[in-house]
């Protein structure tokens, strides 16, 4: 399962192993001045935006790559059925939202929302 973690000034969304197969990435790392907002979504599809692009997705299992939509793209990493972390970003970052099954939600946001 995919981690979102602070690390020193940056904001990291580290992918397990068979993430990065399947997303042909490491990791995200942006810088939490990038930061704009982060919130907790309960209903995991409300994270989504737009369509996939370079993604893969199981309808009702899994969602995970980038996704195009009208204001530009997202890096989505959710798992069905089960919260959702959201980080919003700001224009100067390559994307518009990190999307993010994480196994403490609540956990990740106050983490984040402590150092930004």
């Amino acid at each position: 399962m995919a981690r979102l973690v602070v690390d020193g000034e940056d904001v990291v969304l580290r992918l397990a192993l068979p993430e990065r197969l399947l997303a042909r990435r490491r990791e995200v790392r942006l810088p939490l001045t990038a930061v704009r907002a982060v919130s907790v979504e309960p209903d995991w599809w409300r994270g989504l935006r737009g369509l996939p692009r370079s993604a893969r997705w199981l309808p009702d299992r899994f969602c995970l790559g980038e996704w195009r939509h009208a204001e530009g793209r997202d890096f989505v990493a959710v798992r069905a059925h089960g919260p959702v972390v959201l980080v919003d970003l700001r224009p100067s970052a390559p994307f518009g939202r990190l999307a993010v099954s994480t196994p403490d939600p609540e956990g990740v946001v106050r983490a984040i929302r402590q150092v930004a």
